[in-house]
């Protein structure tokens, strides 16, 4: 006891970093120990869980999320339904959209092309509720509901170009027709067991990243928590095309291509958007 009560004045420091690392401990456990729920005051463009109604040969979704953004403002709340036939999925594109300040962390989200230039895009996200930050090391501790929003094109691009004032990287993905119907197939059927069965976000095996491996049936690999370089682990494997990782990296970097688009008309935004990409890569316009 004596040796105990001596080491604290001599070591001020040490008490007050215990004390602290206790509390984090006890309120992070708190957050693991308590149910997911879906009835809480959400931030606004997370509060609409999306409904899926999958059929043999397609799906519906509402609402797909549509919003308008003019620089750091929300200009319209949108909100629409889409139905959509498989045979007619054309492509899959995978977006990356870097977090500034840091190399290793960044926001992944995919669009699906079907035939006509029609684009359907999704983000998983940490549910936030009204006036709630993000924070990588509370998802740890599943201090956050998942949630799957689809949106359109325009919305989900320019929200990070155009409101946030990101960078915004497009790959087209080189996987068979097949396969991407499968994984179309799986995030449907992740969305739509959400609608009764709520989950937590946690950064490290449920993120915007590894909750897309998973629906792709892909084995663990650190650039699903190093979500930075997820789209170089993608060109190693092949999923990505291109001479060199350098070159398609430059290639599908759509800023500025995206902050521009977003004056033009909303219902030219998904074929303006692929003509540019099918520029960028190479490919030709599908019959």
């Amino acid at each position: 006891m004596k040796r105990l009560l001596s080491w604290f004045p001599a070591n001020p420091l040490r008490p007050a970093v215990a004390c602290i690392f206790a509390i984090l401990v006890l309120g992070s456990a708190a957050s693991i120990t308590q149910p997911p729920r879906t009835d809480r005051d959400w931030y606004p463009y997370l509060a609409h869980a999306p409904d899926v109604t999958l059929t043999e040969t397609g799906f519906t979704v509402a609402p797909v999320s549509d919003w308008s953004y003019l620089g750091p403002d929300v200009i319209a709340e949108t909100y629409i339904e889409a139905a959509y036939d498989f045979d007619q999925l054309r492509n899959v594109w995978f977006m990356l959209e870097p977090q500034p300040g840091s190399q290793l962390a960044a926001h992944t989200l995919l669009l699906f092309e079907f035939e006509g230039d029609r684009l359907l895009g999704l983000t998983i996200e940490a549910r936030r509720e009204q006036g709630e930050d993000y924070s990588a090391l509370r998802g740890i501790f599943n201090a956050f509901e998942l949630t799957y929003i689809w949106a359109s094109a325009r919305d989900l691009l320019t929200r990070r170009a155009v409101m946030l004032d990101h960078e915004v990287f497009v790959y087209p993905v080189a996987i068979t027709n097949a396969q991407s119907r499968q994984l179309l197939t799986q995030l449907l059927e992740r969305t739509e067991s959400l609608e009764t069965t709520p989950r937590h976000y946690n950064t490290i095996v449920s993120n915007c990243t590894n909750e897309l491996a998973k629906a792709a049936g892909f084995n663990w690999a650190p650039a699903y928590i190093f979500t930075g370089r997820s789209d170089e682990y993608l060109f190693r494997r092949g999923i990505i095309a291109g001479a060199s990782f350098n070159q398609a990296h430059a290639r599908s970097d759509m800023t500025e291509f995206i902050q521009a688009l977003n004056v033009a008309p909303a219902a030219v935004f998904d074929s303006a958007l692929l003509a540019e990409l099918r520029r960028r890569n190479g490919i030709s316009v599908p019959l």
